[in-house]
């Protein structure tokens, strides 16, 4: 059976933070504030795929609480979260996000973040599109003040 689940997050940006997008460091001015190292589009992807098994989400896997998760990495995390989706008999069949950022440009990142989730979940490059998209300037997004991403992860039960 395939099951379907879907993420969304969002950051603020704030100086003194490394940029950091499907587990690429990203030059930028600006990096996204948060409890772990922040990554919004892994965070996303996270929860779709909870999400697809019932399973809740990263608050609940990983509460912000909690600091061994202060600064973590979220490669590491969206690892143990393919874990938690074998040991409840799921596979991850594929995964498509969008990045919501008016700047800086990622589009020349998107491989690297392709090959850094697929290489954390232990799937092929195919099974993983990483897209982005701006908002023409409007919203928080659009004004520069934050970063977005939405995810939607299918599972296959085994």
């Amino acid at each position: 059976m395939m099951r379907v689940g879907m993420g969304y997050d969002v950051h603020k940006l704030v100086e003194n933070r490394k940029l950091i997008l499907g587990g690429v460091v990203v030059p930028y001015e600006l990096g996204l504030d948060g409890h772990s190292d922040a990554d919004v589009l892994l965070h996303a992807i996270k929860d779709a795929l909870l999400g697809a098994a019932a399973l809740g989400d990263i608050g609940r896997h990983f509460p912000d609480t909690d600091m061994q998760y202060k600064g973590v990495s979220s490669l590491f995390l969206l690892k143990r979260v393919g874990e938690i989706i074998a040991e409840h008999g799921y596979l991850v069949h594929n995964l498509d996000a969008t990045i919501v950022a008016q700047r800086p440009k990622v589009a020349m990142y998107i491989p690297e973040m392709n090959c850094n989730i697929a290489a954390a979940l232990g799937l092929k490059i195919g099974q993983i599109n990483v897209k982005a998209t701006t908002t023409e300037g409007l919203g928080f997004a659009g004004k520069g003040e934050g970063i977005a991403a939405y995810a939607v992860a299918s599972i296959l039960q085994v």
